[in-house]
């Protein structure tokens, strides 16, 4: 990949000698903008992605995946194989050994110890790791010498690439965090906001929900990168502000998540400053239903927690009325155009995970009233249906967001016509998508009726994906609302089969698995109710070089590879 971009540059008239050949930070400043601001750079407390993308400027993973989906090593010296013994002949154990020399940027030594440590630290009950589900099957980790961790698991592991691969479970400094591990790590600040790391550059300032500047980590591991000396991530703002930064008016180089309409893009485009790429992997925009009981009559501490079932969303026809009245092919042409396609899917992607049904992707406003009608929620006067006293008045939150405002309209259009009153609510992403566990406004404290969001997963391999949905991941406030299992989904099936997946070895036959939970998140139960395959879409400048938009990982995989270019 590297020589390629060499070669075409020397055929460009060596646009790109002259970087290739640069010191570190002789391209002076770097400048992204994520419009959802990060609220912590510690990705073990937050499943958002805007914190994915700021923590890995600092913090990276034994390996990871490139944008083609293919493992390849960061930190450690090789990915370890069966081939070449890393991978226990019988599947309970995976050896990784740690580059010789690595350093964090503070100049100490990387040793097995903080790999270790890492893992017990995302692994203690108490801590709410929002990656709990990467470290599925994992029963020890343990340092073999400083520079080799062996990790055994509880049955054997077909896949064993989960923990510590791709940015969502990085390494973290044991010296720096170990004070911090369960119920105290929200409340090391200094901490979250400034881990220190391994990767091209080091946090100088953090501000919450703001900015997050970086300077060259002086100890990277290649000294000719990264060729910028600083780096700023601005946060705040909306889609379209952050596409016009880049594409308009050339404050930024970078712009996150450009979530906007085909014809918005196309006419920013036309001014020549830059163009938006995006990239396919496993992004899907959804609607969550939330199976318990929201209503602020309850206690804080009991809203949305299984201890009160929801009043009528518990009612699987009502959930299954909901998707039916979606018309998902409009959706699709109004936000996305060519980056999005209509899915009935959790898991998109690999092909052989996807579900072949296609069930939801025609519209049934008739069906849902006969579904509904039939399940004996009945229209009143005022045109929504009731049952035993209680109504389909719902609230229906998101971010901020152009394109989820216009879904959210349409969205209460069609459940209207279905008998189904519905209040609309949009909540600032950098809240949203936060980690606070004193907001009431975060998508995993859940304070409505259903919410709107996309994520993905890392890799080919979506058994951690769905091992978020088992009972015992609900956010609570026991695990400080920290939880993967958003909807509050619990079915003993579910758990089982889980286990049977991770103790299949057999590709086939876990793609047929994986299908399985994949239709009982969705058509069996609609606690997730899909909407669009997305396409991970980011705005660049072209005078920044090197960047290739990552789908499987974090998008900004190789930061340490970008540089300027001459125009």
């Amino acid at each position: 990949m590297k020589l390629k971009t060499i070669m075409m540059g020397a055929v460009a008239s060596f646009a790109l000698a002259p970087a290739a050949m640069a010191e570190r930070g002789a391209d002076g400043a770097l400048n992204l903008i994520l419009w959802q601001a990060p609220s912590t750079m510690n990705p073990y407390l937050s499943g958002g992605t805007k914190e994915l993308v700021a923590s890995s400027m600092t913090l990276e993973p034994l390996a990871g995946m490139t944008p083609q989906g293919e493992l390849y090593a960061r930190l450690a010296a090789e990915v370890p194989t069966l081939e070449n013994g890393g991978i226990a002949e019988d599947l309970k154990s995976v050896t990784w050994k740690l580059q010789e020399g690595l350093k964090w940027s503070d100049g100490t030594p990387v040793t097995s110890a903080d790999v270790v440590f890492s893992g017990e630290y995302c692994m203690d009950p108490e801590g709410g790791c929002s990656q709990l589900a990467k470290f599925e099957g994992v029963q020890s980790i343990e340092a073999v010498d400083d520079l080799t961790v062996k990790i055994t698991f509880t049955e054997p592991m077909p896949d064993p690439y989960s923990a510590f691969v791709g940015s969502n479970s990085p390494i973290i400094q044991k010296a720096q965090f170990e004070n911090c591990k369960g119920a105290n790590a929200p409340t090391c600040t200094d901490q979250n906001f400034g881990p220190i790391g391994t990767g091209p550059y080091r946090v100088t300032k953090f501000l919450t929900n703001d900015v997050i500047t970086f300077d060259a980590n002086p100890e990277y591991r290649d000294a000719a990168k990264p060729a910028f000396a600083t780096a700023t991530i601005k946060g705040g703002g909306d889609a379209a502000a952050a596409a016009r930064s880049v594409l308009e008016t050339g404050e930024y180089d970078y712009a996150w998540n450009t979530q906007l309409a085909p014809d918005v893009i196309a006419g920013m485009e036309a001014n020549g400053r830059g163009k938006v790429t995006a990239a396919f992997g496993s992004l899907v925009e959804r609607i969550h239903v939330n199976l318990t009981d929201p209503s602020s009559s309850l206690p804080a501490d009991e809203r949305s927690t299984r201890a009160h079932p929801h009043p009528f969303l518990s009612d699987p026809a009502v959930r299954q009325a909901l998707s039916m009245a979606i018309d998902r092919q409009l959706l699709t042409e109004i936000g996305y155009g060519a980056s999005g396609q209509p899915t009935c899917n959790y898991v998109p992607a690999p092909e052989a995970w996807a579900s072949p049904n296609t069930d939801c992707l025609t519209q049934d406003i008739e069906g849902a009233n006969k579904l509904l009608e039939d399940a004996g929620w009945v229209k009143g006067g005022d045109g929504i249906r009731a049952k035993d006293g209680v109504r389909l008045s719902m609230l229906y939150q998101t971010s901020v967001n152009a394109v989820r405002q216009d879904f959210q309209a349409l969205i209460k259009q069609w459940w209207s016509e279905i008998g189904i009153e519905t209040e609309l609510k949009t909540v600032d992403a950098s809240v949203f998508f936060g980690s606070d566990p004193g907001s009431p406004d975060t998508l995993q404290k859940f304070y409505a009726d259903v919410e709107m969001y996309a994520d993905n997963f890392e890799g080919g391999n979506p058994a951690p994906y769905l091992a978020k949905w088992t009972c015992a991941k609900a956010p609570g406030p026991d695990n400080q609302w920290q939880g993967e299992n958003i909807s509050r989904y619990c079915d003993e099936g579910y758990d089982k089969m889980l286990v049977e997946l991770n103790k299949t070895v057999d590709p086939d036959e876990r793609g047929r698995i994986g299908q399985k939970l994949n239709e009982m998140l969705t058509k069996e139960s609609n606690a997730i109710i899909p909407l669009i395959y997305r396409g991970t879409a980011s705005a660049h400048a072209n005078s920044l070089g090197g960047v290739e938009l990552n789908a499987w990982d974090t998008e900004i995989w190789n930061v340490a590879d970008w540089h300027r270019v001459q125009q």
